[in-house]
This record gives structure tokens, C-alpha cells and sequence, in this order.
């Protein structure tokens, strides 16, 4: 799952020269932003491509590098994309999450480009991410940053150190699309009120989000989930649950032994009922983990892309299908 290939240099490099020669090539034909006057957006994965489109609207032409049911950290860019990137009037991104993407951003050339980690504060977290001492995540500047981040080595992402599954924090999630937002009004300020208009609507709809789970998640009998992929790490501290992981690296390898048995220790201290897993990657380490305990499995869907298997149509819909399955995992009263 977590797994990144890395384009080599010299590919990233071709791919970057096959696509301004293409570009040359049509003079601007089919540029993002099309010839009807629209703002044209590339945005590097899902999440930033719904704020972008919630946001934008009718005044946007927004496209997407990561394609509904790729694994997001797995992209490979094509020389068509690098061209893409380089057509665009802005682009949105996350550094460390996809590592090509970081460097064909890089050298795109595009002036507006927003780095959706510089628009909230990202934090380490560990396989127990939560609000017990040992998943307790950092804020910028903790001395002890870092001391608690468990095994997860799978989320360094390039080396940040820094977990980048921000926008599964609906509080974090408003902090960037006020950061888009600014972003878009800078880029077209000629429709610079409807951006506004549109970035208070969103940030409205997501803090009523943030009390659905506050009040969903507040009187529970258990306060511990397990889950494939650590990406909960900021939900979990937002809400005071504690998030275990099941394999660092990679949700799709077998764990350790050991960690299989750590797991099945705190599934009956912690009264845990279900083992989650996710809709991009396979459900074969939960299966085996719920067997060997006598768990349940269902889904915790991290949001990184919307198909057909997706439980919603929407950023929105899915984290309510996440709060109903947490609901039903953890004993909600």
C-alpha cells in the first residue's frame, strides 16, 4: 500500500521534456483551463481535487493526476501529466505523500503552486495514534516530537517524518480549504467573492462535520481500533480514540508474529470488536487478524480516491459512512 516507487531522474526528466515538446507542439490546445476562461486546476489526489471543485465550481476546470482506484502513494506520473502540470494556473498538491508528483510539481514551472502541508500543521504518528501517552501526536515545536511514533515507518514519506493524512481531520480538512480558497481569489481575483462565498460554505459544512463525530464518538465502550493502514492518526487524536495499526509498511504484507500477538492483547484489554480495513487495498491481513481473534471486519475508508466500492459518492458521505462503522465498532450509547 505504502509502498513508493520512485520514478528514476532521467525519466522524470524525459517525461518532463516529451511533455513541453507536446505542448509546442498544439500551442495551448486543450490547455487545463480550456478556452472557455476558467481557472484551470490540477490537483495531485482526491481530497484536494473535492476542495478545489467545492470551492471553484463553475469558475473551474479542475483535473486530477491520481485516477479513481490508484493507490495515491504509488503514482507514476506520465509525460501527458508533466505536460498537464505545466498547462495549469494552479496547482494543488501534498508534498511527501507522492514522491513523483513532488518533483514534477517541482519542475513545472507553474507560478501559483500551494503545498497543502503549509496550509495546517502536520504531526508524527505512530500504530497507537490516538490520545493515550503512547499515540500522543505532536504539535509544531514539542521537544519530544518524535519519541512516540511507534513503528510506523511506512508513513515517513520521503523523509518528513510527518503522517500526511490531514484532510481526515475535518478541522484540519477546513484549515486547508481556507488555504485553497486564498489560493483560487489570488490566481481569478475577478471572482475573488464567489471563492470566499464558497470557502465559508465548505468550512460551515465540515465543522458541522467536526460535531457529528464529537457527539457520534463521545460516549463509547471502547476507545481502541484497528485498522490496515495507520492513516487515522489526526482523527483519531481529534476525537480521543487510539488508533493500532496492523503493519507499518505496508497494509498489504503479513505482520510479525509479534504484532499479531500485541493485537490480539489489545483487542481484550481494550474490548475491541472489529478489525478494519479499506477499499484500495486488500482485506487479507484484517480476515486473518479478526479469525485468529474472533474479530469482525469492516470498512474505514481513508479517503484517498472516490470508486464504486467507496461507501458514498463523496468526501462527505464516506466520512459519515466512517463515523457510522466506528460508531458500531467502538459501542457507541
Amino acid at each position: 500500500m505504502n509502498v513508493r516507487r520512485l520514478i528514476p531522474t532521467a525519466a522524470l526528466a524525459g517525461a518532463v521534456a516529451l511533455g513541453a515538446t507536446a505542448l509546442t507542439a498544439c500551442s495551448g490546445a486543450g490547455a487545463t483551463g480550456g478556452e472557455d476562461g476558467r481557472l484551470g486546476v490540477t490537483a495531485s489526489f482526491y481530497p484536494l481535487q473535492f476542495l478545489a471543485e467545492q470551492i471553484g465550481k463553475e469558475h473551474v476546470k479542475v483535473d486530477g493526476l491520481t485516477k479513481p482506484g490508484v493507490e495515491p502513494h504509488d503514482l507514476e506520473i506520465t509525460p501527458r501529466q508533466t505536460g498537464q502540470l505545466g498547462e495549469a494556473d494552479v496547482v494543488l498538491y501534498l508534498k511527501n505523500l507522492q514522491p513523483a508528483v513532488d518533483k514534477a510539481v517541482a519542475q513545472s514551472g507553474v507560478k501559483n503552486i500551494v503545498d497543502a502541508a503549509t496550509l495546517t500543521s502536520l504531526e508524527a504518528h505512530g500504530t497507537g495514534a490516538g490520545h493515550g501517552e503512547e499515540g500522543h501526536a505532536h504539535q509544531e515545536g514539542d521537544e519530544h516530537a518524535g519519541e512516540h511514533t511507534g513503528g510506523h515507518e511506512g508513513h515517513d514519506h520521503g523523509g518528513s517524518g510527518t503522517d500526511p493524512h490531514v484532510w481526515l481531520d475535518p478541522v484540519k480538512y477546513a484549515e486547508i480549504a481556507k488555504g485553497v480558497g486564498a489560493a483560487l481569489e489570488k490566481a481569478d481575483p475577478g471572482h475573488a467573492a464567489d471563492y470566499r462565498k464558497n470557502t465559508d460554505e465548505l468550512v460551515g459544512k465540515l465543522a458541522a462535520l467536526d460535531t457529528e463525530f464529537k457527539d457520534g464518538l463521545k460516549n463509547t465502550a471502547s476507545r481502541t481500533f484497528i485498522t490496515t493502514h495507520s492513516a487515522f492518526g489526526y482523527l483519531a487524536e481529534r476525537y480521543g480514540l487510539d488508533q493500532e495499526g496492523i503493519a507499518g509498511v505496508d497494509p498489504e504484507s503479513e505482520p510479525s508474529p509479534a504484532r499479531m500477538k500485541d493485537l490480539q492483547a489489545v483487542a481484550k484489554k481494550d474490548n475491541v470488536t472489529t478489525v478494519f480495513f479499506e477499499t484500495l487495498a486488500s482485506d487479507k491481513t484484517a480476515k486473518t487478524l479478526a479469525t485468529d481473534t474472533g474479530l469482525k471486519t469492516d470498512v474505514l475508508d481513508p479517503i484517498e480516491g472516490i470508486t464504486d466500492t467507496s461507501q458514498g459518492t463523496d468526501y462527505f458521505e464516506v466520512m459519515r459512512s466512517n463515523l457510522k462503522n466506528l460508531q458500531k465498532a467502538l459501542g457507541a450509547k
